[in-house]
Parts: C-alpha cells; sequence; structure tokens
C-alpha cells in the first residue's frame, strides 16, 4: 500500500527536466559610456578625445531607498574671515590666504598727506569759470586804471605825485575783486552743499582750509603782483623824466637834480608790497567766509572793513571827534595801500609796511577763529 507522498515523488520523478529561465537583462537610464581607444602594439601614447575621462573611484552612494524620507545634505561650516595679511597695505580688503602669505593688492594705496589737499584745491580754483573772470576783470582795472591815470599825470610839464602813484587808482578798484574771490572760495561749496564732499574726501577740515589759504594766498599774490608791476613799468615810462614841481608833495629821496625817479623801496612797494597788502585782504575774506558761511554776508562785511573806516571819518567833522577822525584815516586799509605809494592819506611819511604788517595780524587771528569754529561745528 502506497501514501500519497509516495505517489508524488513518483509523479516528480517521471517529468523531464526543465532549463532555468533567463534573468532580464539591465536597463541603463544614462548615455552608454565609451571605451578608451587602444594602442597598437609599438604605438606611442594614444590622445584624449572628446567624450572620454579617466575612470574615477566609485563612491558610496548617498541615494535613499524607494520610500525612505529625503536625506538632508551635510552641513558644512561656514568659512570664517581671515585675519589680514601681515605687511598688507592699509585700505586692501582681500583676506590673507591660508597658507599665510602675505596678500599684496593690485591697487596702489598710498597715504595722503598736504600735498594730496593742495592739488585738489588748486584743481577746484582753476577749473572754476567764475575765477578767470574775476581775476580778469581785477588784472584788466588795475592796469586800464593805472595807464588812464598816467595819461592823465603826463598833460602836465611838472611832476605832482611820485612816478608811481598812478597804480594806486586802479588797484583801490582791483582789491574788490580779490576779496570777491576770497569769500567765493569757501561760501560757494556752502551755498552748494559741496563742502560734504570735500570733508568727506579729506576728513582733516584743518588741512582742507590751510589748502585752501594757501592756494588763493599764493595766487592772488601772483596775480595781484604782476598787475602792478606792468602798472608800474607803464607809468615809469610816461612820466620818468620829469621836473618836480615845486610845492608838490613828493619824498626828498625821489628827487634827484631836480627831477622826480622811482627809488628802488618805492618800486618794492608799489609791487611786492602792494600785492602783498591785497593778497592779505584776500585772505582776510576767506578767513570771513569760513566764519559766515554765507558768501552775501561775508562780502558785505569785508565791504564796510574796508571803506567803512574812511567813510565814518570824511563825516566826523567836529574838534571833538578830530583824534578818532585821525585814527581812521591812519589805520584804515585804503590808506595802508596808498601809504605803499607813497601818498598816504592823513599827511604822514609812512612807507605802509607798518601797516601790512598790522594787516597780517588781524588776518592771522581771523583765520585761527576760522580754524577753531570750523573743527566744532557742523558743516
Amino acid at each position: 500500500m502506497t501514501t500519497p507522498h509516495q505517489h508524488q515523488d513518483a509523479a516528480a520523478s517521471a517529468m523531464p527536466p526543465q532549463a532555468p529561465t533567463p534573468a532580464p537583462p539591465l536597463q541603463r537610464s544614462g548615455p552608454v559610456p565609451q571605451q578608451p581607444p587602444t594602442a597598437a602594439p609599438g604605438a606611442g601614447p594614444v590622445p584624449p578625445y572628446e567624450g572620454f575621462s579617466p575612470a574615477v573611484p566609485a563612491q558610496a552612494s548617498t541615494t535613499a531607498p524607494v520610500g525612505a524620507p529625503p536625506v538632508a545634505p551635510p552641513r558644512t561650516a561656514a568659512p570664517q574671515a581671515q585675519p589680514f595679511a601681515a605687511g598688507a597695505s592699509q585700505g586692501s580688503y582681500a583676506p590673507a590666504p591660508a597658507g599665510g602669505g602675505a596678500y599684496t593688492s593690485p591697487i596702489p594705496v598710498r597715504r595722503t598727506h598736504f600735498g594730496h589737499a593742495l592739488a585738489s584745491e588748486w584743481t577746484k580754483i582753476r577749473t572754476v569759470r567764475s575765477t578767470m573772470w574775476t581775476l580778469g576783470i581785477m588784472f584788466a582795472l588795475v592796469v586800464g586804471i593805472g595807464t588812464l591815470a598816467a595819461l592823465g599825470l603826463d598833460s602836465s610839464d611838472e611832476a605832482q605825485t611820485p612816478i608811481l602813484a598812478g597804480g594806486l587808482f586802479g588797484l583801490m578798484l582791483g582789491q574788490i575783486c580779490i576779496i570777491t574771490l576770497g569769500v567765493l572760495v569757501v561760501s560757494s561749496e556752502y551755498g552748494t552743499g559741496m563742502v560734504r564732499t570735500t570733508l568727506t574726501a579729506c576728513p582733516s577740515r584743518s588741512r582742507v582750509l590751510a589748502a585752501k589759504a594757501v592756494v588763493f594766498f599764493l595766487l592772488a599774490f601772483v596775480m595781484t603782483t604782476a598787475a602792478t608791476a606792468l602798472t608800474a613799468l607803464i607809468n615809469s615810462s610816461i612820466l620818468g623824466g620829469k621836473p618836480a614841481l615845486e610845492y608838490a608833495d613828493i619824498p626828498k629821496e625821489s628827487i634827484v637834480d631836480g627831477v622826480v625817479i622811482a627809488t628802488s623801496s618805492e618800486w618794492l612797494g608799489a609791487t611786492v608790497g602792494a600785492g602783498l597788502y591785497v593778497a592779505l585782504l584776500g585772505l582776510l575774506s576767506l578767513a570771513v567766509g569760513a566764519l559766515l558761511r554765507h558768501s552775501a554776508g561775508a562780502i558785505t562785511t569785508m565791504l564796510g572793513v574796508v571803506l567803512l573806516p574812511l567813510l565814518l571819518a570824511l563825516f566826523m567833522v567836529t574838534e571833538s571827534l578830530q583824534e578818532v577822525r585821525e585814527k581812521l584815516i591812519e589805520y584804515s586799509p585804503l590808506n595802508g595801500l596808498a601809504s605803499l605809494y607813497r601818498i598816504p592819506m592823513d599827511g604822514g611819511q609812512g612807507d605802509g609796511w607798518d601797516l601790512l604788517w598790522i594787516l597780517a595780524g588781524v588776518t592771522a587771528a581771523v583765520l585761527v577763529a576760522a580754524f577753531a569754529l570750523l573743527e566744532k561745528r557742523d558743516v
């Protein structure tokens, strides 16, 4: 008697054997990798060709299995700012390399100095159109009116004034141009707001004001001295060689053998002295402009300083004010300028140099006050 298990074993042994089912071929999702070319025996190295890259070692796959939650990429520490390399120039913003070597900026960085401020102020003052117009009008007034004065004095056969005195009349008007320009050198930047840009580029306020003062003073002195020198040459050529009038108020040292000449001290006073005097008035105007920061107010103030003492003295006719009148005339700016031409308004015999030093002291005091206020207050 056979069991069910024995019948199943007998049936299985009677069936023919079957071949195993082959696995389906794998499908690639990307392009088929190309095989590198092979070289023939004895040939040189095979050159690289497009599309071939050397084999890279396989890395561990970071792909998550199907159905697993997404894995965040690993966090990397943010690069920390490295200190500047030792020896790097100030103002370079590139960090030092990781190796510790010094970094050299391709942009040259130099420490600024007073010469840079001078160059900046010279560029500004020579590129402004009003500077050329103002100096041109001053030059025309000094030379033109001085020449007309010499032609008027030439109508007489005898010399009534020192030979170079005719240059005073043109300079009395020409100095107003220098005063106006001195005020505008500072106050125009406050009016337009350009002073903020200037002080941002050069935070040292004292350096800015000093550069303005130096550039303007030199420019005013050179232009005024050139104008007065040309006027003096014209007056000397027209009025030279004339005999002195008997009662003319002419210094004795200017009369040689009855003929009026121009001494070396007169030449110095009528050229360099007059140039210094007008340039100092312009520098005083610049300081007043820095104090007031307003063009109209500073110009009006300076015109009052120049003209008001003499105008007040003209109306002091009473005896009680006679002493005050004499002092106002003696120390007025116009009398100081006239004394340099040997025709003082107070009837004295001064040469004008003492009044020039007084003007220099007043100008220095006002400049110090302008420097102090510029450092303390806002622009």
